[in-house]
């Protein structure tokens, strides 16, 4: 017999029911209800202090565990301000399902106090969203919410839930399946394609395989691994993709595009068959798409058909999820007879020894900090703001496993890497988690400060403090005759002061002799702690590809 119970008990009963543990919200009167179940329910409610750091944190966590996160707001600026946090995980394909109320059923429309069409707002930036009409559409709306973020390509889906619908009693019956029509997502490619992918390969001479997100979200790093190593073939990583490869591996070119590795650069410009696994050829990545790997035949393994030749024109295209698609990838491959790669080897070889990463070591640099958490705690899960912060920590920390850089990529998020730990460590509270900050990014979340000290959440806060809107500055030097226009915020806020009127532990470090220090300090502490770093105010990151180049026409900055 199914058991009598209020639209809001059965939206708490089917989020049990999806193994939800925790959620981020901010509570307001259209969401009361909901509210009020929480109060006697074991999933754990964090409550931030702006709505989009709640939608932020349920991303951060959805990155690390690879599970969807939750995030609740009430309903007008509420849910408005779960927007930027929506979108930044649309644009990175990161599953998670956002509630937020809304007025009641016989208000809408109609200009009510806190009203606003949040299923409309969201509409371009979510997978799918709904509009609740009945309360006994909750448990099939959460079932479906969650199969649709978290299968094929993820991503965010929204649920509005006047708040009528919260107190209507409806009889719970929870689904045992999802059965969408037009919903069909593609996991196992198409094996004639994968053949003739096995047989262009078997022939290249010069291949580079370029990896994107998809190969985390899908687990493919093993397979990633067993491709490049049955082919002998380089490796290269989108921003989204860092992790997915070790980078210390002697296959890994590290990072191309915009901020990438010139050896990246130039690897992907001279290949004669360009590997993709789950990228979308973002226009950071490709520069002027007209150049972009001009000799090379193009392979894309992606599990969204949308993004097949969407960019860029593709030889050979593969609609499956990674995994699958390069397990019988690597089977083929391993039957085949390959071409020798040793000569392509030697020449990428010869690149990475005359064109490492580096930089002038006077003073204190942003490079040698993230460097220093390396050597500290080389098992940290690095969390990013957005700037040169975002580039630094991807050039300059090795990662070795998937799940361990988290960053707003396709988005480019200011403010999302302090709320995102948050999310983070609580998915992942045994890891190390430090969010390398600017500190202009710092500054537009900072308030979850309260939010870490209230929840006795011990993330690290490394800020790069140079004074100024670093990335914008950048810009402003290279092409507009250094006139800093609007982003010089040098001396705004003591860092070390704001941590401890929150509660928090403050650090600083000036000198390079006092880093590592500091550090180990905020890792012994297992407090939440920001370490302001005050770094050299005009270090610009490098290599630099200007807008609209070839990725191969790399500016000098010495």
């Amino acid at each position: 017999m199914p058991e009598k119970m209020t639209g809001a008990k059965a939206l708490v009963e089917s989020l049990r029911r999806e193994k939800v543990d925790v959620m981020f919200g901010y509570p307001g009167g259209a969401v009361l209800p909901i509210y009020d179940e929480l109060y006697d329910c074991e999933i754990e409610h964090i409550l931030v202090r702006h709505e989009q750091a709640a939608a932020h944190a349920a991303d951060g966590y959805a990155r690390a565990t690879g599970r969807v996160g939750v995030c609740m707001a009430t309903s007008g600026p509420g849910a408005t301000n779960l927007v930027t946090g929506i979108a930044t995980a649309y644009m990175d394909s990161v599953p998670i399902v956002a509630l937020t109320g809304q007025v009641p059923r016989s208000l809408i429309g109609y200009d009510a106090f806190q009203e606003a069409n949040i299923t409309g707002i969201t509409l371009p930036i979510t997978k799918h969203n709904y509009l609740v009409r009945e309360a006994k559409e909750i448990p099939r709306v959460v079932k479906e919410a969650f199969h649709i973020a978290s299968t094929g390509r993820p991503g965010p889906v929204l649920i509005d839930l006047p708040k009528d619908t919260q107190t209507e009693m409806i009889e719970f019956d929870y689904p045992a399946e999802v059965k969408l029509r037009g919903y069909k997502p593609t996991f196992a490619g198409n094996e004639q394609q994968i053949k003739k992918a096995a047989s262009e390969i078997l022939r290249a001479e010069r291949p580079v395989i370029y990896a994107g997100g998809g190969v985390i979200i899908s687990g493919a790093s093993t397979e990633l691994l067993e491709l490049a190593e049955a082919l002998l073939a380089p490796v290269t990583t989108t921003l989204m993709g860092i992790g997915s490869f070790p980078t210390a591996h002697p296959l890994s070119l590290g990072m191309l595009g915009m901020h990438g590795t010139r050896y990246a650069n130039y690897a992907v410009q001279e290949c004669d068959l360009l590997i993709s696994v789950g990228a979308r050829f973002d226009d950071r990545v490709t520069g002027k798409i007209a150049a972009f790997a001009p000799g090379a035949k193009i392979m894309h393994i992606d599990v969204d058909p949308a993004e097949i030749s969407k960019n860029v024109r593709v030889d050979v295209p593969i609609v499956g999820d990674a995994k699958r698609v390069l397990k019988s990838l690597v089977k083929y491959i391993r039957a085949g007879q390959r071409k020798s790669t040793t000569e392509w080897n030697k020449k990428v070889e010869t690149w990475k020894k005359e064109f490492p990463l580096g930089y002038k070591k006077d003073g204190l640099k942003p490079q040698f900090v993230v460097e220093s958490f390396c050597d500290v705690c080389p098992d940290a899960i690095i969390v990013t703001e957005v700037g040169q912060n975002q580039m630094w920590a991807a050039q300059f920390f090795k990662y070795t496993k998937p799940r361990t850089f988290i960053s707003s990529g396709g988005l480019g998020t200011m403010g999302y890497g302090f709320p995102a730990s948050i999310g983070v460590k609580v998915g992942k509270p045994d890891s190390v988690v430090v969010d390398i900050a600017g500190d202009g990014s710092f500054q537009m979340n900072s308030q979850e400060l309260a939010t870490v000290v209230q929840n006795d959440i011990p993330v690290i806060a490394a800020i790069l403090n140079n004074g100024f809107l670093g990335m914008v500055r950048q810009w402003q030097e290279l092409f507009f005759e250094r006139r800093y226009s609007s982003t010089c915020i040098e001396g705004s806020v003591d860092f070390v002061k704001l941590a401890e009127a929150y509660g928090a532990l403050g650090l600083r470090a000036t000198k390079p002799e006092d880093v590592k220090d500091v550090i180990e300090e905020a890792v012994s502490s297992g407090r939440p702690t920001v370490i302001d770093f005050v770094v050299e105010r005009e270090e610009n990151v490098s290599p630099m590809v200007p807008a609209g180049a070839a990725i191969n026409e790399i500016m000098n900055l010495e």
